[in-house]
C-alpha cells in the first residue's frame, strides 16, 4: 500500500501508539490501515458413507482433488460461506453438521474453517472451478492428489475420528515456509 483509501494521501509502515506491531499509517489522515488474514471457509460434503471431493480446474493446484472451499465475501457468515462454495464448486446443496478444523497458514495469512455437511438431495455436477467432483469412500480418498495442506490435515481428521463419537473441532497449522 503506497496511498490512504481514505484520503489519497502517502502513508509510511509504522507502530502506531499503543500497537506492537507495524501497520500502514496515513501520513494525511493518520487512518490506520489494518492487513489481517483472509478466512477460507471449506466443507466435506458426506453422501451415503463417502465424502464428494473435487477436482480443482484453475490453479494453484490445477487438476488436484480438495474439497469445496474458498475465501469468504463481505458480510457473510462462515456457514453460509460453506454453503456457498459447495454449491458454485459442487453443484451441490448441503446441510452443515459441525466444524470439523480450524487450520492456520500464518506465512500467507490464511485461516480455513472446515465443516463437515450431509448431502441434501443427493445431486452433485462440476462448477466453473472444478474439472470433475466424484464421491469416494474413505478407504479410496486420493491422498497422494490432494491440493493443500489444510485439505489433508481436515480429510485425515475426519477419517481418524469416524464413528468414535469426537466431534470437537481438531486444530492445525502449517508450519512449512513456503507452500500451501
Amino acid at each position: 500500500m503506497n496511498y490512504c483509501s481514505a484520503c489519497g494521501s502517502q502513508g509510511t509502515m509504522q507502530i502506531p501508539e499503543g500497537d506492537n506491531r507495524e501497520r500502514f499509517v496515513c501520513e494525511g489522515c493518520h487512518r490506520i490501515h489494518y492487513v489481517n488474514p483472509r478466512i477460507v471457509a471449506g466443507c466435506i460434503p458426506l453422501w451415503e458413507g463417502k465424502v464428494l471431493l473435487c477436482r480443482r480446474a484453475i490453479e494453484p493446484q490445477k487438476g488436484l482433488w480438495t474439497i469445496p472451499g474458498g475465501f469468504m465475501e463481505q458480510n457473510e457468515r462462515v456457514e453460509e460461506a460453506a454453503m456457498r462454495e459447495t454449491l458454485e464448486e459442487a453443484g451441490a446443496t448441503v446441510e452443515l453438521t459441525r466444524l470439523q478444523c480450524v487450520y492456520s497458514i500464518p506465512h500467507i495469512s490464511q485461516v480455513y474453517l472446515v465443516f463437515v455437511g450431509n448431502l441434501i438431495d443427493g445431486v452433485f455436477a462440476p462448477g466453473i472451478e472444478s474439472l470433475e467432483t466424484v464421491l469416494f469412500s474413505v478407504e479410496d480418498i486420493p491422498w497422494d492428489e490432494l491440493a493443500f495442506s489444510a485439505i489433508r490435515f481436515s480429510l485425515e481428521k475426519y477419517v481418524e475420528h469416524l464413528g468414535s463419537g469426537q466431534e470437537a473441532p481438531h486444530l492445525g497449522a502449517c508450519v512449512k515456509d513456503v507452500g500451501y
